[in-house]
């Protein structure tokens, strides 16, 4: 999988990407955080649920489930959907953030 992404913001515990995979483009929400469906709100914008797109969201455990966990969530996905990747460990959301683009001297904690 050839991820492009670029940075929008930087959340307290993870980024906020734009990312482009062949023809599918979608803003990406990748956080260390358990792994609770709650906490999504603390993160993602009320807009975000609110348009007509569709908001995907995946609980990483480990770095071995990171390829794996990106591809199923993005072969379900449309054009302008989002998805939250909500990753258990720092590996886990360095691995999760090279996989969708980015390069490790651009991750954060």
């Amino acid at each position: 999988m050839n991820a492009l992404s670029h940075i929008v913001e930087t959340l307290k515990h993870g980024l906020v990407l734009d990312v482009t995979i062949e023809d599918l483009q979608f803003r990406a929400y990748v956080v260390i955080s358990p792994p609770d469906i709650n906490l999504v709100a603390d993160f993602v914008p009320r807009e975000q649920f609110e348009e007509d797109s569709d908001l995907h969201v995946a609980a990483i455990g480990s770095p071995d489930e990171v390829r794996e966990q990106i591809q199923d969530i993005t072969f379900n996905m449309n054009p302008g959907d989002a998805a939250v990747f909500l990753c258990g460990t720092q590996q886990t959301y360095s691995d999760a953030l090279e996989e969708l683009g980015q390069v490790p001297a651009d991750n954060v904690s």
